[in-house]
């Protein structure tokens, strides 16, 4: 008979009286399966070695940002056509065929599907610890009209016109708008600290005085949650209210087709925050600002009439 007690000292290590140094370089041999048993531990040399600063540049975190102001025009460089950015699929049966089998279409998908997948969700939540969001500060002068960009059309319905479908180049041509965009309440009152009566009552007058003349008013409401889309609906009457009569046809809700190369064209890295754009009777953008202006229509990333 086999002695149980026998078997398991003869699992057990053995531990030998060594020195440290030679204990770290040394292996052992199984008593059971005469196999090498490798020690979890580096090499004793390796232990005396101090570590050595590493000569890459750390990466600027969310507390070093500081936003500047911007140096380049915002916009697309082709002029918006309406029908563009419905978020609604147009090819035929056989083109998406084609587009199925083709392996660079492929390629372009993937890429736009990582790119989706490993930005965080609540990212542009916590960005908002530092300058409310603010992202870039507006230029202190206009940007040239030879070398402005354009605004980017997009597509969905006014709070006028709830069941019809509506183009906002259609509104921003041959005008020179203000125009605001936001996606929820606090961005939209970040927005309002721009061009609001209260915050900027200059503006407002100017806005009043020179609207025959084709100086208007424009809000976007991008909204891509389908709840909180419909939520919108389901209030539009207090939407209404809030705004003239003649001032319904310009108030969008958007639901879909605002992609993320369409929201990077016009400085829109942080969806939770609020825009503003001063865009001529081009559609090309002269001004933007983003976040909060700081008080009173004052600041000095503020527009001023």
């Amino acid at each position: 008979m086999f002695s149980l007690s026998k078997l398991s000292s003869m699992l057990k290590p053995h531990w030998v009286s060594i020195g440290p140094g030679k204990l770290l370089l040394s292996q052992w041999l199984c008593p059971a399966c005469q196999s090498r048993l490798q020690w979890p531990y580096r090499q004793a040399s390796s232990l005396s070695e101090p570590a050595k600063p590493s000569s890459e540049p750390k990466p600027q975190s969310d507390e070093d940002f500081t936003p500047k102001p911007l140096s380049r025009p915002l916009g697309q460089s082709k002029p918006p056509r309406p029908g563009e950015n419905s978020g609604v699929d147009h090819r035929n049966w056989r083109q998406r065929r084609d587009d199925f089998f083709n392996y660079d279409k492929h390629l372009e998908r993937r890429k736009e599907l990582t790119r989706k997948v490993a930005k965080p969700y609540f990212r542009e939540w916590t960005n908002m610890r530092h300058h409310r969001g603010k992202t870039f500060l507006s230029p202190p002068k206009l940007f040239k009209s030879e070398a402005a960009l354009y605004f980017p059309n997009m597509q969905g319905y006014t709070i006028g016109t709830p069941s019809m479908v509506a183009d906002t180049t259609n509104v921003l041509n041959g005008r020179t708008s203000i125009v605001s965009v936001f996606s929820g309440t606090w961005a939209e009152r970040q927005t309002q600290t721009f061009v609001g009566e209260e915050q900027n009552p200059e503006l407002a007058k100017e806005v009043e005085r020179l609207g025959t003349e084709g100086l208007q008013r424009v809000w976007i409401n991008i909204e891509e949650d389908w709840m909180k889309a419909g939520l919108i609906r389901l209030f539009l009457g207090g939407l209404r209210k809030r705004l003239k009569p003649e001032e319904w046809g310009r108030s969008f809700v958007v639901r879909r087709g605002v992609e993320e190369d369409v929201k990077m064209s016009v400085g829109m890295a942080n969806g939770k925050v609020g825009y503003v754009y001063l865009v001529d009777w081009g559609c090309r953008i002269r001004w933007a600002g983003s976040g909060g202006c700081g008080g009173r229509g004052r600041g000095r990333d503020c527009l001023r009439a």
